[in-house]
């Protein structure tokens, strides 16, 4: 199947659809495509009620005339086409102007016990309880780092969970100065007010940080670091996440230029590749506000409507004073890296153990001799754990991007000749 499109969005969450909107209601042929079946991304998906946030941009983008495309792995970007893959289907979508909201994931740092089974994501298992996962009466413990512990926690707690302990690794001081921060933006005070009145009652615990998962197949308890003291915590679940690493696979095979892990953009969200634009986390963690108005601006200015996306930049670089403020509060301690064990394995994909990583000087020796990063998820995990434990850079991103069916990697090559035929081999 082939579509053309004036403006192709790559992800669905905040960013890519207010992207998608501004650019469709300008008048472009808009197509947004997502790899999962409902758009809204981690933070909005399954919170639709009526009169939200996220319903006013719903409803906003189906009246809008842009093509939603649901369900559709993109694992072949190409300069002015992509391909993406449904069940047995291949789609061509071929693109003017590309815009890539492709979003976060979360971290995670390797500790002993972590490939215990109810071990999660703080994410994955909000994930999870929003797709039915039964949680009431179950003890977890939510450890890490970010604003993204305290939210899946209240959202835990509204379901049913016992909330044993939140365990942050930034300190009171960091936190203090963050909260301080926050005095210029009312919207996020009456956020973190709302979180607090939902987590009365609730351990709150900052300079901690995880130690070990302890059960036979099951977690059945943690052991963390207190102020310097060693506490074991019954639980049923731990949900853990190390802060958000931006999804710049799209953008790195695209040849888009990378500055301090994230994807370097100008005023107009454009990207270092012409008419390829980015917006939201990709371009930095900053959160759902921030991913908005660079969604606006990149799907104003892939319009052509430059005087109108300008109005907002005012806006971001208040947005992005934030930003700056949350990577630095919760920056990573040192103390971290001394998580892992020798025998603790990093790559789960692969199998790979701390011991036969440590003597390697670099992402690439590791892959080349451990089969590390070289598994399903290529790297997505213990890539970004890698880079904190040993400062590797991570220089390998190469199509596809996701697993993909043989006969799909055909297709690609079959629309790759075809598309050097018609543009004179540019």
């Amino acid at each position: 199947m082939r579509q053309r499109l004036d403006v192709l969005v790559v992800g669905g969450g905040p960013a890519g659809m207010a992207a998608a909107v501004r650019a469709a209601e300008s008048g472009q042929r808009v197509g947004i495509v997502d790899d999962n079946f409902a758009l809204g991304g981690q933070i909005w998906r399954g919170e639709s009620e009526a009169g939200s946030e996220t319903s006013r941009w719903i409803n906003r983008l189906r009246s809008s005339g842009a093509s939603v495309l649901r369900g559709r792995i993109c694992y072949q970007p190409e300069p002015h086409v992509l391909l993406a893959e449904a069940d047995d289907l291949v789609q061509e979508l071929s693109y003017e102007k590309l815009i890539l909201a492709t979003g976060a994931r979360e971290r995670f740092l390797p500790f002993p016990g972590w490939t215990l089974s109810n071990v999660m994501g703080a994410g994955g298992l909000q994930a999870m309880v929003k797709c039915g996962l039964p949680i009431q009466g179950k003890y977890i413990v939510v450890a890490g780092t970010g604003p993204l512990l305290l939210a899946v926690a209240a959202y835990l707690r509204r379901h049913g969970a016992e909330i044993a302990m939140i365990c942050e690794q930034a300190s009171w001081a960091s936190l203090a100065r963050f909260g301080m921060a926050l005095l210029a933006q009312p919207g996020k005070i009456f956020q973190g007010f709302q979180l607090k009145k939902e987590l009365v009652g609730a351990k709150f615990s900052p300079n901690s940080w995880l130690v070990a998962a302890s059960g036979r197949t099951t977690v059945e308890s943690v052991t963390i670091s207190r102020s310097g003291m060693l506490e074991t915590i019954p639980c049923d679940y731990l949900a853990c996440g190390f802060h958000l690493v931006p999804n710049i696979e799209v953008p790195l095979v695209l040849g888009c230029e990378i500055q301090d892990g994230c994807v370097r953009v100008d005023d107009l969200q454009r990207t270092s590749v012409a008419e390829v634009f980015c917006a939201g986390e990709p371009t930095g963690i900053g959160g759902v506000e921030l991913s908005l108005v660079e969604g606006e601006i990149a799907g104003l200015a892939a319009a052509g409507r430059i005087a109108e996306a300008s109005i907002l930049f005012d806006k971001r670089k208040k947005l992005r004073f934030f930003a700056k403020r949350l990577d630095r509060t919760f920056r990573l301690r040192s103390e971290l890296r001394n998580l892992p064990q020798p025998d603790t394995i990093v790559c789960r994909c692969e199998d790979v153990r701390y011991s036969h990583l440590r003597d390697h000087m670099s992402w690439r020796a590791a892959k080349l001799q451990t089969r590390c990063g070289m598994g399903a998820c290529q790297g997505r995990v213990c890539g970004p754990a890698t880079e904190f434990l040993f400062k590797w850079n991570l220089d390998s991103v190469r199509p596809p991007i996701f697993p993909a069916r043989v006969e799909s990697l055909a297709g690609a090559g079959d629309s790759k000749q075809e598309l050097c035929e018609t543009t004179g081999g540019r």
